[in-house]
């Protein structure tokens, strides 16, 4: 940012004029459309396999294996008539479990997809065409904005990507997304002195600060609070500093309650079999002497032991959660966080005024026993 204007504009190899259309089209083969990273609805297929990636489904399938081979597999041995029930309770329940969590989650992404399509941004930016070579401003979507590209701010616009200002007026941008400040932030004019303060943005020492206190600089994802401005783009998509803070953030998803009170029960279930298995094999086995019943019996024992029915509740009440929320229109988009919605006591929010009216106004106030 130390740079002046016209060297910027010479390194991106840009003019005040605007890049021309074609360059345009080029420059945006090469660098990508102007988007960040963010978690996207994987194919069907693939939410189809995540609905079965539970712990707890591994175990009953598991033991549905182990089912099949003691109630199919042993009475054809000992010529007895086989009774698979066992086996189509096991992989009914994980079926209908699978599906459901499968057919919620696949609705709710759809919904989320259709709600962020309705949402179109655009930028005024300063183009060259050929009828005219001093160029033509004209709205486009921000995905198409590439470096190089001059464009035009004013009062409520969202920064569309990292800008190097070389004109403003009265300019004040609003951080609060990156910085989480709620008062807006005065960037300076690069073409002269501004409200007689004898500086200007090229002389600041810009330098020894970061990004979001140099005054010449507009990020990506902030927003102009009041004034124009004129800036030509540096970076876009994946490059801005906002980019690559939402890089750094996506796929990061926390275990939800829901899932460590899974993994434990599925983990108390095989520590019981563990224990238990062996032991039911080895009196049964000692006992009768037949150690092949023996081993049938305490496979048995094992199966048993698990609630074929868990996850079919488990899943069925997630989504009847997740259709009473949808009524309120609130759209949960993984069943498995709708167990931390329940178990919330506090919620604790940052109020810097971003979706508010920026006003804070003391309601009540109370001393530590609770009086007024």
């Amino acid at each position: 940012s130390a740079e002046r204007a016209e060297q910027t504009l010479a390194r991106l190899e840009s003019s005040e004029k605007g890049l021309p259309e074609n360059e345009a089209r080029a420059r945006l083969a090469v660098y990508g459309p102007n988007t960040v990273a963010h978690d996207n609805a994987p194919p069907a297929l693939v939410q189809l396999l995540q609905a079965f990636n539970n712990p707890f489904i591994y175990v009953l399938m598991a033991l549905a294996v182990i089912s099949f081979f003691t109630d199919y597999g042993y009475p054809l041995r000992a010529g007895q008539e086989t009774d698979l029930t066992g086996v189509i309770i096991i992989v009914t329940m994980v079926l209908f479990s699978g599906l459901l969590r499968f057919w919620q989650e696949f609705r709710t992404s759809k919904a989320a997809q259709a709600l962020k399509s309705m949402v179109s941004t655009t930028a005024t930016v300063l183009r060259r065409t050929a009828s005219h070579r001093d160029g033509e401003k004209r709205e486009i979507p921000v995905e198409a904005l590439v470096p190089g590209d001059i464009v035009y701010l004013s009062a409520g616009d969202l920064i569309p990507a990292d800008l190097r200002l070389i004109a403003s007026r009265d300019l004040f941008i609003s951080q609060a997304i990156l910085s989480g400040e709620s008062l807006p932030v005065e960037k300076y004019d690069v073409t002269g002195h501004v409200q007689g303060k004898g500086v200007t943005a090229d002389d600041l020492p810009d330098n020894n600060v970061s990004l979001l206190e140099r005054g010449n600089i507009c990020l990506m994802g902030t927003s102009v609070a009041s004034g124009t401005a004129c800036g030509v783009v540096v970076a876009t998509g994946a490059k801005t500093y906002f980019g690559k803070l939402a890089k750094s953030l996506v796929g990061n998803r926390t275990q939800t309650a829901f899932d460590k009170g899974v993994n434990s029960v599925s983990g108390l279930l095989i520590r019981f079999m563990l224990v238990m298995v062996p032991v039911v094999l080895l009196i049964n086995g000692f006992s009768k002497g037949d150690w092949l019943d023996a081993t049938f019996f305490a496979l048995a024992v094992a199966v048993g032991l698990t609630p074929e029915m868990l996850p079919m509740i488990v899943s069925a009440n997630l989504a009847k959660g997740a259709i009473v929320m949808a009524r309120r229109k609130v759209i949960v988009k993984h069943l498995n966080a709708i167990q931390n919605f329940g178990a919330m006591d506090v919620l604790c929010t940052d109020k810097t005024g971003t979706l508010t009216q920026d006003n804070i106004v003391l309601e009540k106030h109370l001393d530590c026993h609770g009086r007024d």
